[in-house]
């Protein structure tokens, strides 16, 4: 079964307890809340205007699991809706946070940290990636992931590279005692299941990159997790580390998605935890295909490390946070030309899954091309607002 055959909804649907957002036509022409109960969509905006309060709540799962609301039709109907592009429906999917702020966990496991290295040495130059590979696995090796971040036999490693001049500030964020944490994208920007992703219209070195994201609230309790798209400009990002913000921020350039599956009795950190993640890429002008996987087990970093690192005494997030975990994928299949490595063609499709939380799917489109970013936080206090959903409070 390929990734985009794969079941968009966890493979235990029955048991999962899932949250997410529509947008609802006319007369509501706003988004909403949604839980998915008994493979229903329901509409408990009234209990939580917004994701990111719902996930504040103490009583979470009992409003999950029970709170009154509208039922807006049939889960897999809106997931497959969503997939075919139809903008007609009287119900849309969208991204399942809202006010969270979207930060991303880089250089987490061992493959991508060599890939770091080898961008920030070819200096966006994909041509040089292939020699530059060889290089550093007969230099430092391939079992970096065997080492603890920040404990003697890295640092020993560190010192050993330093001496060398091959030291790199990608191997200090995947081997050093601090994690490399950077902001994604703003408060409701990221993009859902079946919507476009967007490139950068100067990058010709780029590649998706599957992860799986935890929901996290205000007080940096990982409540539940999804799937992300955490695009990656390789050429922009190999010229200077500096630009992180150009090669990671830009429109349609971050996919979460289908619903975030909250923590319960059948499903917490632990399965994150063993999780096998994988990608599919297909492309529609060429017929090319790769497809990988990444095993959450050989991250060196464990993911409440990661959290315990973004969010505590140091730096507060109000609304709550969404942190991508990493990848070990860096596709290096050659794709346009003999040691050229992989690039995104426009109209890629793109399948991430893991049996807990479904399939994210998404096409491939430049940032300039596909539709602006202009449902921002002002628009939906406004509409909320407009619809009585902040005067009243939670239910």
């Amino acid at each position: 079964m390929t990734a985009t055959q794969a079941n968009p909804l966890p493979q235990d649907l029955d048991q999962a307890l899932m949250v997410g957002r529509v947008w609802r036509s006319a007369p509501t022409n706003g988004p909403a809340v949604v839980a998915v109960r008994n493979g229903r969509v329901i509409d408990i905006t009234r209990h939580a205007p917004t994701v990111s309060e719902l996930l504040e709540r103490d009583d979470l799962v009992a409003i999950v699991r029970g709170a009154e609301g509208e039922d807006l039709g049939d889960v897999n109907a809106l997931v497959a809706a969503a997939l075919a592009g139809d903008e007609g429906n009287a119900v849309r999917l969208l991204a399942p946070c809202d006010l969270q702020a979207i930060k991303a966990c880089g250089v987490t496991f061992a493959v991508s940290l060599l890939e770091r290295v080898i961008e920030e040495q070819a200096k966006g130059d994909p041509a040089r990636a292939a020699a530059l590979r060889q290089q550093l696995q007969e230099t430092i090796g391939t079992n970096l992931s065997e080492l603890e971040p920040g404990g003697e036999a890295a640092m020993r490693l560190k010192a050993d590279l330093s001496a060398r001049g091959m030291w790199s500030q990608y191997m200090e964020v995947g081997i050093g005692p601090d994690a490399e944490v950077f902001t994604k994208s703003q408060p409701m920007s990221a993009v859902g299941h079946g919507a476009a992703v967007g490139l950068h219209p100067s990058s010709h070195w780029n590649n998706p990159e599957p992860e799986i994201v935890l929901a996290v609230n205000s007080r940096a309790q990982v409540v539940g997790a999804t799937l992300g798209n955490d695009v990656n400009l390789r050429d922009i990002e190999g010229r200077s580390a500096l630009l992180l913000g150009k090669a990671k921020d830009n429109n349609g350039s971050c996919a979460i998605g289908p619903f975030i599956r909250l923590f319960d009795g059948d499903f917490d950190i632990d399965t994150l935890r063993n999780a096998e993640v994988r990608m599919q890429i297909e492309g529609v002008d060429d017929n090319f295909e790769l497809a990988g996987a990444s095993f959450m087990r050989e991250i060196s970093r464990d993911p409440l490390d990661l959290v315990r690192q973004t969010c505590g005494k140091h730096h507060q997030y109000p609304d709550g946070f969404m942190l991508f975990l990493g990848t070990m994928f860096s596709p290096i299949k050659d794709r346009d030309a003999q040691g050229g490595g992989f690039t995104h063609h426009a109209g890629d499709r793109v399948s991430i899954s893991t049996p807990s939380l479904g399939t994210l799917v998404n096409t491939v489109q430049r940032s300039d091309q596909i539709a602006p970013w202009t449902f921002g936080v002002r628009a939906l206090y406004a509409n909320l607002a407009q619809r009585g959903l902040l005067s009243s409070g939670a239910a």
